[in-house]
């Protein structure tokens, strides 16, 4: 210590200044929990990106069974109408473009 004090002066002040931190932080702890808006928006939002998450993995296993049925030649292997369809117009553009040919020659 010394004789004016200064040293006790010093450390009351630091001690002030560290409870003054302190408190600010309680208060925005205590702010945020009062903060009743913004917690639900905040659950929301992580409630919305599980949701995400949990799509996409079923998704991913959804197209890996996909491709495992494929593989093995199982009902997701048969062709659907699609190829056939295709198949049919192919063959009447062919016949249309050969009576032309055969018409234009008589």
């Amino acid at each position: 210590m010394t004789r004016n004090g200064t040293g006790d002066t010093e450390a009351l002040r630091e001690e002030i200044r560290r409870t003054r931190v302190e408190l600010g932080e309680t208060m925005e702890a205590l702010a945020a929990k009062a903060d009743v808006k913004k917690r639900l928006k905040s659950s929301a939002d992580q409630a919305r990106e599980r949701v995400r998450e949990q799509a996409a993995m079923t998704v991913a296993r959804v197209r890996a069974q996909t491709g495992l049925r494929q593989e093995m030649g199982g009902p997701a292997a048969r062709p659907g109408p699609a190829p056939f369809v295709a198949l049919a117009a192919g063959a009447v553009v062919a016949a249309v473009v050969l009576a032309i040919i055969a018409g234009r020659r008589r």
